[in-house]
Order: structure tokens, then sequence, then C-alpha cells
């Protein structure tokens, strides 16, 4: 099992540049499913959920292949059933995603209840809430190794549907469905994350009609077919976030490249309002030290609120800051017990509820042994790492290489001092 060893207490410089996004060409790979023709994908980071998202598609029968280092050609013609098999689509939650266009494409589709991080109660009722409304009859199984379930859509239809908690996978993944399916779907409530419109650009390129993507109402006219198609993956907002809140941490000078900075507007006011530098350019921030680094509280919400998976950086960043900082995560009631490992490591925190904790600082950061419980605070771990004093060692490091492409050997070339050891 591989891990991080961190040496900590380095200031960091230089410039970093921010890969393709997760959470964007996750979306695009499940959409392939929906098309008559191949889409070449550009910018694609070189992650564990993408390595996943691939073998799930090639295990339903896609043929998939890298053009060259960054970019893939994904040909789902010749998929001939939707079955996922168990123990892939178990291993990855957005193997959800796949859901809605295997149903629209085939008229059914089974699955085991999706993996992925343990943060909290991560139901799926709102995607089978949303297949019902389609049309579509849900059958569970409950009794074997994974609870499984099947749907079967033959006759989808479109219909109006409203989200009772806004949902980014629910919102994608029956827009997706809805994009084949005769008639007009009308989704309410809807979440607006900036992956969600770029999606709906790419469906419209390939010939869908998709309206208001990006806002809270989407309408779906659906269409019989949809052409292949090129798509160039945004900058990854979440990753760009995690650089600037580790050079605020660190107290380092770093320039971020190849960002959308109203993606993260939410992140760099917090951090302007804590008192670092912060210069935004079209496409780059430029991170100083703050001279005095206040505390400050944050409230997680949905775009264009501050991001739930930043909130355990933060936190980190937030135990280096004088005075007190109330955190409250709204999203997750389970993301908050990574707090255990930090106050092992020198932190103040205090666990009000399972959604708010107030943070203590300023306080020195010791080197401890870890393990990473989940992909943000896994991240989070390696900031505290790079900001305690001595030697922290970060156990499971398979869930931080889910999201971050080559994390460890990025930090090196700004002067961290961290390896990977198996």
């Amino acid at each position: 099992m591989a891990q991080f060893i961190i040496k900590g207490g380095r200031k960091l410089t230089g410039e970093v540049e921010i890969g393709g996004a997760k959470n964007s060409v996750l979306k695009i790979l499940s959409a392939a499913i929906l098309l008559s023709g191949r889409v070449v994908i550009k910018n694609v980071p070189a992650i564990e959920d993408v390595r996943r998202m691939i073998e799930l598609l090639e295990n339903l029968g896609a043929v998939v292949s890298y053009l060259d280092e960054k970019t893939l050609s994904v040909d789902a013609r010749t998929i001939s059933s939707g079955v996922m098999r168990d123990d892939l689509a178990k291993r990855l939650r957005s193997s959800i995603l796949l859901i809605g266009p295997l149903l629209a494409r085939f008229g059914s589709v089974s699955f085991p209840h999706p993996g992925g991080c343990i943060i909290g109660q991560r139901p799926i009722d709102l995607f089978l809430d949303g297949f019902r409304a389609l049309g579509a009859r849900i059958h569970a199984n409950f009794s074997g190794k994974y609870s499984t379930y099947r749907i079967d859509g033959k006759n989808l239809r479109g219909a109006n549907y409203f989200f009772r908690n806004i949902s980014v996978t629910g919102t994608e993944t029956l827009m997706m469905a809805s994009a084949l399916i005769r008639g007009t779907t009308i989704l309410r409530n809807c979440a607006t994350e900036p992956e969600i419109p770029v999606l709906a650009e790419f469906l419209n390129r390939c010939g869908a009609n998709i309206k208001g993507a990006g806002t809270h109402t989407i309408e779906i006219r659906g269409v019989s077919k949809l052409k292949g198609g090129v798509f160039n993956v945004i900058p990854d907002r979440i990753e760009a976030g995690s650089f600037a809140i580790l050079a605020a941490a660190t107290k380092s000078v770093l320039t971020i490249k190849n960002i959308i900075p109203e993606h993260i507007e939410s992140v760099l006011s917090a951090l302007i309002c804590m008192g670092v530098g912060v210069e935004i350019r079209k496409d780059l921030v430029r991170i100083r030290p703050a001279k005095i680094l206040r505390a400050h509280s944050i409230k997680t919400h949905e775009y264009p609120g501050f991001p739930t998976d930043l909130q355990a950086p933060f936190t980190v960043l937030a135990t280096q800051a004088d005075g007190q900082s109330l955190i409250h995560e709204t999203v997750y009631e389970g993301r908050l017990f990574y707090i255990e490992n930090l106050n092992r490591m020198g932190g103040k925190i205090i666990m009000c509820d399972p959604h708010r904790i107030l943070v203590h600082g300023a306080t020195k950061l010791y080197g401890r042994d870890m393990e990473s419980p989940d992909l943000r605070a896994g991240l989070a771990f390696v900031v505290a790492g790079l900001v305690a004093e001595g030697t922290s060692i970060i156990q499971d490091v398979y869930s931080i290489d889910r999201g971050y492409e080559n994390i460890e050997g990025r930090l090196q070339k700004l002067g961290a001092d961290i390896i990977r050891s198996s």
C-alpha cells in the first residue's frame, strides 16, 4: 500500500498548472454511451477515477484508447447491454453516471449500489425517483453480496421532475437520460456547477436540445440520435482551490496557471478576507502570504458557494489563522471526522455537532502518521504535513490518487519534501 512521507515546514515557490477536471471528464465518458459516433476527449487527467471509469466502459464493450498522453478516444457503439459488473461499479461512486445513458440507449440497466468515499449518507433515491418520473420501473435486491438494482424503461417519456435536494450528479444523469427519450423533460431545482452547462453544451453540439443548463431549471427536448464529437476538459476548479489553500497555509508564493478564476471565486474571496495576497488574471491566480493570517468562518454550499470538497483543506488553513473559525459543513454529515487526526497533530478543533466545528488558531502542527480517509480529507492531510514541523506519513494514498494527478511530483517541483513509498 503506497504512502506519502512528508517533511514539513518548507515554503514553496514556483508555478503549477491545473489539469483537467475530474468532475467534467467523468461526465463526458458517461455521455459517450449516448453517441452514434466516437468522442475524442482532450486534457484528460491521469487519475484513478478516470482509470476506473475506463475499466467500466471497456467491460461494457466500449473501445477506449489513448491518442496521446492527454487525449482519449471513446467509441461506445460496441456496447451491447446495460449490465454493469458489480465489483467494478462498486469501486466508483461516479458509476452512477452511466445509469441514465445506458437506460436511454438500451431500455434497461443493472448495477450495484455505487461505492466511493465514505463521507456520510449518499443515497440514490433522487436518481431512482427521477427515473420513475420518466416512466421506468425499479427492481431492488438487497439479499446478495452487493445491493443491486435493475431499472426497466422500454417506454421512457419526457416528464417534469423536481429535485427535493440539489444534486449535481442527479442533474447530470437525468439530463443525459432525457436527451434521447421522446417528449420534453423539465428538471427543476437543478444544480448549477460549471461542469453541468459544459456537459450540456457538448451534447448540444452532438445534436441534443438542452436549454437552461447552469440555471435551476433545465429543459430537454428528446432527439432520436446524437453524433460523435470532440471535447476539451475544463480546468479542475477543486484542484485549483486546493493549491490556492495550500499556498496560503504554507505561507508560500505560488502561481496557479490554466484555471478559470470565476469558478473558485468563493475560495479566493475567503482567502482575501483572511489577509492572503490574491492576484487574479485571465487564466491564473498568484497567491502571496498574508502578513497576518486572520480567522475566517465558512459555510459549504452548492455552487457558487464554498465547495464541500475544499472544506477539509480549508480547515487546515484555519488552524494557522489568528482567532476562531467556524466551519459549517452543510452537504455531508460524515465529512468532519478527519479532525481527530488534525488535533493529534496539535490542532485545537472542537466538534460542535456532526455539521459544525470550531477551529482555534493559530496553532503549531507536528508531523504524525495518518491514514487518508477519503479523497479530499487525504489532500488536507498532505497540506497539514507540509505545514507541520517534523515528518508525517500518510497511508493509503490511493484515495488521493483518485482525484489528484502525480501530486507528489508536482509538489516536489515547488520545493516540497514529499516522496511516495510502497
